[in-house]
């Protein structure tokens, strides 16, 4: 399978579940091109709702179709979804339990070259805070298939964020965790000497530096946190236990998101170093993805040179 973004599977997937099931709508805040919605549009334009440039109507007008029996999936923008929409997110989706999902396209710094007001490195914090909101991160193009189809079937409101860079797919029929299972975190790949814990585009540079470093006689263990909400404690302390020390490499600011979550069940239930790999709590650099992800140590280099740092300590 080539490399696809996480909202062209998405979006794909929707469209073939949506001829089979009416109660199914798209609804958008003119972002059918930035959410790769065009194909869906001209398939299902009686399923479709375009709000035009705005937001917090987008979530009252989505959970309004949920309180009626309809299946609503926002498509925005993660950084105005999480920001300019909140209290119609806490308010009419989450205090309302609507079973509305929310799709937030671009997170991150995946709109980096624009700056602070594009940037969604925040969302994963707000979102985790919210009662009755699951917070999803998919990975890759299969997961987020999977991911679909898992939540799709639960009645429940739900944040998932995604990226717009073109991934390789990392579930193949070689891989031995499941795709996606709701609230639990997938071992991508075995390790021994110290646990990668990672989530969304994060995970794939995770998996090459594990791949990287096994050419070097070191085992880590790469953990896909794709459900950030509930979160799979069990996971964490297991790998605390087996490995350890943990590092955690997120595409988020380093308050709030999985490197807090990760040092909470660490701290609660069985102490261990953890490094966390985030955003800094600034404005961060304009760039590309790739850009970005390196000038922080986000990347594989970046995680490898942490990795062989902790171990020397270790």
């Amino acid at each position: 399978m080539e490399p696809i973004s996480v909202k062209e599977a998405i979006t794909a997937e929707l469209q073939a579940l949506a001829v089979h099931d009416q109660r199914i709508v798209a609804v958008t805040s003119d972002a059918r091109g930035s959410a790769s919605l065009s194909n869906y549009v001209k398939a299902l334009p009686k399923q479709f709702v375009e709000c035009g440039i705005a937001e917090q109507d987008e979530v009252g007008i989505a959970a309004g179709l949920a309180a009626v029996g309809k299946h609503p999936y926002i498509f925005a923008p993660a950084c105005f979804l999480s920001a300019r929409s909140l209290e119609q997110v806490k308010v009419d989706i989450a205090y309302s339990r609507q079973n509305v999902k929310i799709v937030g396209v671009s997170g991150g710094i995946s709109y980096g070259a624009l700056g602070s007001s594009h940037h969604s490195t925040h969302d994963i914090a707000v979102m985790r805070a919210i009662p009755d909101l699951a917070v999803v991160l998919p990975s890759d193009g299969v997961q987020a298939v999977a991911m679909l189809h898992d939540l799709e079937k639960r009645n429940i409101p739900v944040y998932i964020r995604t990226g717009k860079a073109k991934l390789p797919i990392l579930y193949t029929e070689e891989t031995e965790c499941q795709p996606f299972v709701f609230g639990k975190a997938g071992m991508i790949r075995k390790g021994s000497d110290i646990t990668v814990i990672a989530c969304g585009e994060c995970v794939c540079q995770a998996v090459v530096a594990s791949d990287a470093l096994k050419k070097e006689g070191i085992s880590v263990r790469v953990l896909d946190m794709a459900t950030l909400k509930p979160f799979d404690t069990d996971a964490v302390v297991q790998a605390a236990k087996e490995t350890g020390h943990i590092i955690t490499v997120e595409e988020h600011n380093i308050n709030g998101g999985l490197g807090a979550a990760v040092c909470q069940a660490v701290c609660a239930t069985y102490p261990i170093p953890v490094t966390c790999l985030a955003l800094p709590d600034e404005h961060v650099v304009a760039g590309n993805s790739s850009e970005v992800f390196a000038y922080y140590g986000l990347d594989a280099s970046g995680i490898c040179n942490t990795i062989h740092a902790v171990l020397e300590k270790k």
